[in-house]
């Protein structure tokens, strides 16, 4: 498709050469990953290529560049290539992405989730009810990656839960070719805020809550939460929300008469009472439109009744049989990374969960104690490079609701673990709960199985599904279930 095709109605000024040029080669943020034919997008601040990648890019056959002001060449640099300069490079890209690959989005349903915690389990759920329930082809893209059913989409390892605009577009084009009936995404603040949804049709938004993180990205919880809004700004046709948390009246103010709402205390649309919670899973009565339904879910909590609340509610929306699909979701498989369990030949629970907010620790933690019959034991540390306000919290709670804890190493990046670790102390020690400092993890995890015993928990939390661990620019393989089902193994 032509540069200028991919342009047409956003406003920009041609620097140099054709905007008739055609792109062939896709386009990307990284000056590494160009190809002859490509549209490089010089990215301000892009860790893998920016205005600096521009000459790289052009070196490797980029046919056009796209640059904010000051991002151009130098006179006589871009030889045959198109420059092209516009205000944001972000918008430009959503537009670009979307119209290169055929405005992938409208030829399915698309579900984006937001908040700060639940959305990786929403979107599984969404995925579950409509698969099992009808038997239809539903796309994920999120923290755990992307895929058709069971079915990996190949892209480059990423840590973004919200891809890159030509990324996601590319994705959903890939799920267009193979005739899904639905993609569901995780939209995170980053990915709202830097305005990688904006060409893309939702269908229905879903929002989950708001608690403590990402202060590093955002600086204040307004601007967390004004990010998390930009989703019900218009970038989406209806909304399903969670009445309990107070940003739902915000919502509603923005998105009046597109609203749905579900929750567990307040007065919503889809509501759940009768809660019975045991280590294998919840049962409740959802009730919707003067109607009640039985239902259960094989996953322990609260806070996952809610989840499964949003995951009926946005897939009821979109046209399909609510008992079909309250039946579908007590039949769906473990999320992974979330409250996912194993049980030692010693009788230990082992319970690997992503949890890495305090509200999130909190929840999880609440939740096994509710059931566990024995002493609770939690592996956990913090991330590097992310907010540090969060750290001894997560000290506090960890330390409240158990009677052991492993501090350890989470995804350092480019901080010091140990000091990383100094910083949670002080909230554990507030609490008087014993606690062992293990930077490794993988020692961690063993260290809190051999002080173990038949009938207790051991929550290793923090990572989840996450198959590696970043440390400095590296990640380096480590999946926390995949340990635990070794070390248990190897201990007999």
């Amino acid at each position: 498709m032509k540069l200028s095709a991919l342009l047409h109605g956003h406003d920009h000024d041609v620097l140099h050469g054709d905007p008739g040029v055609p792109v062939t080669a896709g386009m990307t943020f990284d000056a590494g990953q160009v190809g002859s034919g490509s549209l490089y997008i010089a990215v301000p601040g892009h860790e893998e290529g920016g205005p600096g990648g521009v000459a790289r890019a052009l070196e490797r056959g980029a046919v056009a560049v796209l640059v904010e002001d000051g991002g151009a060449p130098e006179d006589g640099a871009a030889g045959q290539a198109c420059v092209v300069r516009v205000a944001d490079t972000r918008a430009a890209a959503s537009l670009a992405a979307s119209r290169y690959y055929g405005e992938p989005g409208h030829a399915m349903d698309v579900v984006a989730i937001t908040g700060t915690n639940g959305k990786t389990s929403v979107s599984y759920m969404v995925e579950s009810a409509l698969r099992l329930a009808e038997g239809a082809k539903v796309g994920v893209i999120g923290t755990s990656g992307s895929r058709i059913g069971q079915e990996r989409i190949p892209m480059p390892r990423s840590v973004l839960s919200t891809p890159e605009s030509p990324d996601l577009h590319y994705l959903l084009g890939h799920m267009r070719d193979r005739d899904t009936a639905c993609a569901v995404l995780e939209a995170t603040s980053m990915g709202l805020v830097q305005r990688r949804l904006d060409h893309v049709p939702v269908d229905i938004g879903v929002f989950t809550n708001l608690t403590q993180d990402h202060l590093d990205d955002h600086g204040t919880m307004a601007h967390y939460k004004d990010a998390k809004l930009r989703l019900f700004g218009g970038l989406c046709d209806r909304a399903v929300v969670n009445a309990d948390d107070p940003v739902s009246a915000e919502i509603l103010a923005l998105m009046p008469g597109a609203v749905t709402t579900y929750g567990l205390d307040a007065p919503a649309d889809y509501r759940a009472s009768d809660l019975v919670v045991d280590a294998v899973g919840s049962r409740f009565t959802l009730h919707h439109d003067g109607r009640k339904y039985p239902a259960a879910i094989p996953v322990p909590g609260r806070f996952s009744v809610s989840n499964a609340l949003a995951a009926l509610a946005a897939c009821h929306l979109l046209g399909h049989e609510l008992p079909a699909l309250v039946e579908a979701l007590d039949r769906m498989p473990p999320t992974p990374g979330r409250l996912e369990r194993f049980t030692t030949s010693r009788g230990v629970c082992v319970i690997v969960d992503y949890a890495h907010s305090p509200d999130s620790l909190e929840k999880v933690l609440a939740t096994i104690r509710g059931f566990a019959t024995g002493s609770v034991i939690t592996v956990f540390g913090c991330g590097g490079d992310r907010d540090t306000t969060k750290r001894a919290l997560m000290g506090e709670i960890a330390g409240r609701q158990s009677d052991l804890c492993v501090l350890t190493t989470d995804n350092p990046r480019d901080e010091d673990p140990e000091r990383i670790l100094d910083q949670i102390v002080p909230g554990l020690t507030s609490t008087a709960t014993p606690f062992h400092r293990v930077a490794d993890r993988r020692a961690a995890i063993a260290c809190a199985l051999s002080a173990a015993r038949p009938g207790d928990v051991v929550l290793v939390a923090g990572k989840g599904s996450e198959p590696y661990q970043i440390v400095g620019e590296l990640l380096l393989p480590f999946d926390d279930m995949t340990v635990v089902r070794e070390l248990a193994s190897a201990a007999g």
